[in-house]
């Protein structure tokens, strides 16, 4: 059985004491204003303020008082919406110049926003990572986080794969369009995309389980234009000589609730197995070899694998020399996740 649960990397104070939710133009000065706009703004912003759970020094304001003089470089809420597709995700839509983590906004008020909100920040300053680890997250990377449900838990392991194809299906649609080269972007095993071996992005899924349904944050951090800590996707596209307009977060935002709109749409019908070609096509891992460790006692016993694809299950799948098939999990402990893997047996 597979345990579900949701981690908290940060602990936050929270705090009730604010006048009002949508005071115009009193709270602009906030430490971590959030500016809300899209579908069910109106009822957010006029909702008991004790529904909330924020960071202190956060409040929530209507688009319609963000001053873009002093914010005309960060998110534009209204290019986003240009053209949007998508209407099971993607709106009503949260942004903030800073926040301590869109996740855990999310996260800590599930029931209090309609399933399929994002919260997108400019930076944020206790971005989630998996394991407890925090994401660096500059200005110029797109970092938002969204809701969803589902009902059943043996989908949950596959949630990632499906928001990790979503982000390369939209970076591709956007070159297709824009007359762009496809870049070189790869899925490293399990929630991490890299392009020529150099990470460029993470998906995080945390669930929590409630009321017969799963209550899932999708978070999603990508390199669009900062250049530290790694890379980004218009490095790379100086790279390859490209001179046309670079990639825009606000389009790949939109971009990507069109795709993961279609791709879970498959999922949830249909699971995972028609997607499965898909992912492999982006993964880097068929026919790579692993070497595990297993100690026994004092000593060391070193194991040679092949990867073949994904368990029934959603863990690492891989033979040895005998081809007999054994689930490999993460350890939880290494920020490699293709060392110290643990592995299962597979019955035959």
């Amino acid at each position: 059985m597979i345990k579900i649960h949701s981690k908290l990397a940060t602990k936050f104070t929270y705090t009730h004491s604010m006048s009002t939710l949508y005071e115009k133009n009193t709270n602009t000065n906030a430490k971590f204003p959030i500016y809300v706009s899209g579908n069910h703004a109106r009822e957010i912003l006029t909702c008991n303020r004790d529904n909330f759970k924020l960071p202190e020094g956060a409040v929530l304001l209507s688009e319609k008082e963000r001053e873009y003089a002093e914010y005309k470089d960060r998110f534009n809420s209204h290019l986003y919406f240009e053209s949007a597709k998508a209407t099971r995700f993607g709106s009503p839509l949260l942004w903030s110049p800073c926040l301590p983590s869109t996740h855990t906004i999310l996260s800590q008020n599930f029931g209090a926003f309609p399933v399929g909100t994002v919260c997108v920040a400019d930076s944020q300053v206790s971005g989630k990572g998996r394991s407890g680890n925090v994401w660096e997250s500059p200005y110029g990377c797109l970092m938002f986080s969204f809701t969803l449900q589902v009902d059943n838990g043996r989908m949950l392991p596959f949630l990632q794969y499906v928001v990790s194809i979503a982000v390369i299906d939209a970076i591709n649609h956007l070159s297709l369009i824009k007359g762009l080269p496809n870049l070189p972007l790869k899925i490293k095993w399990p929630n991490d995309i890299y392009a020529n071996n150099v990470k460029l992005g993470g998906v995080l899924c945390t669930s929590t389980y409630r009321e017969k349904k799963f209550d899932v944050v999708a978070g999603i951090g990508l390199n669009v234009e900062n250049r530290k800590p790694t890379t980004c996707l218009n490095a790379l596209l100086e790279q390859l000589g490209c001179s046309v307009s670079p990639y825009k977060k606000e389009e790949l935002l939109r971009t990507f609730f069109d795709k993961f709109e279609d791709l879970f749409g498959v999922f949830i019908t249909e699971g995972f197995k028609p997607l499965e070609c898909s992912y492999y096509e982006k993964w880097l891992h068929s026919g790579q070899e692993v070497i595990l460790e297993e100690r026994e006692n004092d000593s060391t016993m070193k194991i040679s694998l092949v990867i073949k694809g994904l368990s029934p299950t959603g863990y690492l799948l891989a033979t040895d020399d005998q081809m007999e098939a054994y689930e490999l999990h993460p350890d939880g402990n290494s920020f490699d996740f293709l060392k110290g893997l643990v592995r299962t047996k597979l019955q035959s």
